[in-house]
């Protein structure tokens, strides 16, 4: 069984709501049914579990980071705002890699065609791949290139 965590920082809770001119209509449970459509739509679908999570607080982003590590799992994470400034989260992520597991950083939007100080991730140094600017097919181009890439 391949597990992959898909983990969600700061304010994706409130998907759907929050600025949907840039962010689009659909919610966080409707980014995890159509995650979860597509993953049971693969060629090896009955050997892919997800578990997917959201969270604010960077502590527990980090926590699950760490319970990835422990799970050998793989990551999907959309680290928002955690993405410019968490060296913590960083260190966590890098963790995720050097033990040989795929760690994709995903972003609903496309942080280069936005403010300036969207521009750094401090995540995009540790992690196996980026994905960005795709919406919630984002997530999905992520999970195709995680089983692939185990498979």
């Amino acid at each position: 069984m391949t597990k992959v965590f898909v983990l969600n920082g700061p304010n994706l809770g409130r998907l759907g709501s929050r600025e949907p001119d840039v962010y689009g209509g659909g919610s966080l449970v409707e980014l995890r049914d159509g995650l979860e459509t597509h993953a049971a739509s693969l060629p090896n679908a009955s050997s892919v579990e997800l578990d997917f999570r959201q969270t604010d607080s960077e502590t527990e982003l980090i926590s699950w980071l760490h319970e990835a590590v422990d799970a050998g799992a793989s990551v999907i994470i959309n680290p928002a705002a955690f993405t410019h400034y968490s060296y913590a989260l960083r260190d966590a992520a890098a963790q995720v890699t050097s033990a040989g597991l795929p760690l994709v950083e995903v972003h609903i939007t496309n942080p280069h065609a936005r403010e300036v100080f969207r521009h750094t991730s401090v995540i995009s140094g540790v992690a196996t791949g980026v994905i960005a600017g795709f919406g919630f097919e984002s997530y999905i181009l992520a999970l195709d290139a995680v089983t692939r890439r185990l498979s």
